[in-house]
């Protein structure tokens, strides 16, 4: 069936060029394909000058080779030291990004990172808004601490009140801008009270104040926060810790104290018991 169909178009093709005189050329282009021999591909060759030319104008190609980086050498090599300059060049541009947003927006410097540097003003200005004022560091020949004085008085710190007396310790939250044995003047004084006279401000008393000494920095116990939903699948369990400063009253004033006048002990003496006579029966 294959020879019938490929005789039936060979007769065709050579109806068509009997037919049309244009297409005679074809037909010799044919005949010369036929008697033209193409070489061997796998026979070998006698190589041409030309060729010897091409072939021995040939130039290496040098590619680079991908070196890994040695993450648990001690040593480092010039592409992480490369690496490490692209790191701190963004994370320079990381920064500057952040600190132009503060500039326009206001945010706060923490966002980048960085801790936020106050003026003295703005320090004052804080601890003011508080309730206390920095006065320096404790010398070693000041005598702050005094005996006890049969005072009291209410002062506020942040949004908490204590009633505190000469000699006491209090625990506040974390007071800013003050470090270990820093003296400081609590402002905000509600009420003064003694044995014979109590004042009462409105709401604070202008002219009174508080002396502490900070003692120490220090963590409150810890508190566990759990979170649950129910049916979701959902436990959250995180732990918190307040940081604390520790104050040491040493003084009121604004009030009058009353003197303190020093009782030694009374000795009892023992009364004389008379002696019982022996009565001669």
């Amino acid at each position: 069936m294959a020879n019938r169909r490929l005789h039936y178009l060979s007769r065709q093709y050579t109806a068509i060029l009997s037919s049309n005189h244009s297409l005679q050329n074809l037909k010799t282009l044919n005949s010369n394909l036929q008697t033209l021999t193409l070489p061997n591909p796998l026979s070998p060759q006698i190589p041409t000058p030309n060729s010897l030319q091409i072939f021995t104008n040939l130039r290496p190609i040098f590619y680079p080779q991908y070196i890994p980086a040695s993450h648990f050498s001690s040593h480092q090599s010039d592409n992480e030291e490369d690496e490490d300059e692209g790191d701190e060049q963004s994370c320079d541009d990381d920064e500057e990004g952040c600190d132009d947003v503060d500039d326009d927006e206001g945010v706060s410097a923490s966002n980048c990172g960085a801790k936020r540097e106050y003026t003295l003003e703005e320090k004052e200005k804080e601890a003011a808004e508080i309730g206390y004022k920095v006065m320096g560091p404790l010398d070693r020949s000041e005598r702050v601490f005094k005996a006890y004085e049969p005072v009291f008085a209410i002062v506020q710190i942040g949004s908490h009140q204590f009633k505190v007396s000469n000699g006491d310790c209090i625990y506040t939250e974390r007071l800013k801008f003050c470090e270990v044995n820093d003296k400081l003047i609590l402002n905000r004084v509600l009420m003064l009270g003694s044995q014979s006279r109590t004042i009462i401000g409105r709401p604070i008393l202008p002219e009174a104040s508080v002396h502490a000494v900070v003692e120490e920095h220090a963590l409150d116990a810890k508190v566990i926060i759990f979170k649950k939903k129910r049916r979701k699948n959902y436990r959250r369990t995180k732990g918190h810790r307040q940081e604390l400063t520790k104050l040491r009253i040493t003084d009121i004033q604004g009030i009058e104290k009353p003197e303190t006048v020093a009782t030694g002990k009374t000795e009892m003496t023992a009364a004389k018991r008379p002696e019982k006579v022996a009565v001669a029966a």
